[in-house]
């Protein structure tokens, strides 16, 4: 089958885009790791592995590699992954390692910094590092803090990673108690509406 324009559609090619990801993600918490730098995984990869320990099937993909690290401990993380072959960018404030040269922002370690605000006018600071815990490939951020940090961006696609945790039945309205006040309407509306 083609697509006019844009080649033919390759299994192939979307394989090896999504292991391109995975690998940069193993590659990137493997020196860390290395190192001996306290991180989390954060983002759309926590919210796939959160989901995936109740339904593999519902598992979403994502593009964006996104580790969680204290101010403090950012030069030793710098040092640990240039040695793995990624370049630091700092983009608008935004820390990010390329994925060697010649990479975009596509193609980065994220970094989004513990107990912080990524964002003047987000409600609540980011979580801890500490608010995580071991699995086999990574340091995994809690449940709960994964859940407040996607409520505090809250764009279109926390909206949509929360509606697939609310969608496995991982978060549901027993929640709301649990969350800062200024964070649960925001849950509210998406249990009141889940389709979007």
């Amino acid at each position: 089958m083609a697509v006019t324009g844009y080649g033919e559609v390759s299994w192939e090619r979307m394989s090896n885009a999504v292991e391109k990801v995975r690998r940069r993600l193993l590659r990137a918490v493997a020196a860390l790791r290395a190192d001996a730098v306290p991180y989390a995984v954060v983002g759309g990869h926590a919210v796939a592995a959160w989901v995936s320990r109740v339904d593999e099937a519902a598992v979403r993909n994502t593009q964006d590699v996104d580790i969680l690290l204290r101010r403090a401990d950012l030069e030793i993380a710098i040092a640990a992954l240039q040695k793995a072959g990624f370049i630091r960018r700092n983009v608008g404030g935004i820390e990010m390692f390329l994925d060697g040269p010649g990479a975009g922002a596509r193609d980065a370690v994220h970094v989004v910094l513990a107990a912080e605000k990524v964002r003047s006018d987000y409600p609540i600071v980011a979580p801890d590092v500490t608010e995580a815990e071991p699995t086999a490939a990574f340091r995994l951020i809690t449940l709960e803090a994964l859940v407040r940090m996607k409520l505090t961006s809250f764009r279109d696609k926390d909206r949509t990673h929360l509606r697939d945790l609310i969608e496995v039945n991982l978060v549901d309205k027993s929640w709301l108690g649990r969350l800062p006040e200024i964070l649960r309407p925001r849950l509210q509306e998406l249990l009141a509406n889940p389709e979007g």
